[in-house]
């Protein structure tokens, strides 16, 4: 994506999220949302959940503007990102997904990919706040231990822990979480959702998860269909009005009883 000739630099006012009537489809011609319409106001947490299909993906691949909508407008704080640049763009949005791009460098150069002008100090911060530095120090040189291409030296919870780290050192006011945890064992998830706990507080969060218990926190939750909101409501909300949502828990409570 190119910047507008007149692209101006974002203005952080809190992080609120709104999608106008927008209408998106893929280059193969398949219509992903049509006239969709959303509200995120800055600070709220929000879970993405619903099929295959249902238009999740999609709504953070727009707000990330890896993609423009063909027609309607994405704005943060109230500001077209079209028209803003996306440099200024990408310092306001941290994301962390289930499958982590890391390269053949050091724990500190993996780490300060999301914002290379940071200091050695704040780059120990970020991994304190994602309980990095217990592993890392376990680790032949420390933060200068070269973890091999895409990590393959450290396990899928370490690199979680360092994805989130990430988020930690960019600082940004929206947090997107894709699948973040949906690869991970029993023990890793929790380890990985204290952390994410801490990092997700008092910014504005859009999760897409596949486990639907770690969403029970959240301030709402939007149930997909071929790209239009179905439900929208709290876990508590929509589990009380035992429509898709509530089947959606229910079948998830009852798959560990039936292995």
């Amino acid at each position: 994506m190119q910047d507008a000739q007149d692209a101006k630099p974002l203005i952080d006012l809190g992080g609120s999220v709104a999608f106008r009537s927008v209408c998106f489809s893929y280059p193969n011609g398949e219509r992903v949302l049509q006239d969709f319409s959303l509200h995120i106001p800055s600070g709220q947490k929000v879970g993405l959940v619903g099929r295959s299909g249902a238009g999740k993906s999609t709504i953070l691949s727009l707000l990330q503007r890896l993609y423009d909508p063909e027609t309607g407008q994405v704005l943060i704080d109230e500001q077209d990102i079209a028209k803003m640049t996306q440099h200024s763009l990408r310092h306001a949005i941290a994301v962390v997904q289930q499958d982590i791009s890391l390269f053949h460098r050091s724990v500190r150069e993996n780490l300060r990919y999301s914002r290379p002008e940071a200091s050695d100090e704040d780059v120990l911060r970020a991994a304190e706040a994602a309980r990095c530095t217990e592993f890392i120090a376990r680790l032949p040189q420390g933060f200068d231990t070269i973890i091999g291409e895409r990590g393959l030296k450290l396990s899928g919870g370490e690199r979680q822990r360092l994805a989130i780290a990430r988020a930690f050192l960019r600082n940004a006011p929206i947090i997107l979480l894709d699948e973040a945890t949906s690869a991970l064992d029993s023990e890793s998830e929790q380890s990985i959702q204290e952390a994410l706990m801490r990092l997700v507080k008092g910014r504005t969060v859009i999760a897409i998860a596949h486990r639907l218990s770690t969403l029970d926190s959240f301030d709402r939750i939007l149930v997909l269909e071929r790209g239009r909101i179905v439900e929208d409501g709290s876990s508590a909300d929509l589990l009380r009005r035992k429509g898709v949502y509530s089947r959606m828990y229910m079948r998830q409570l009852a798959a560990p009883r039936r292995t």
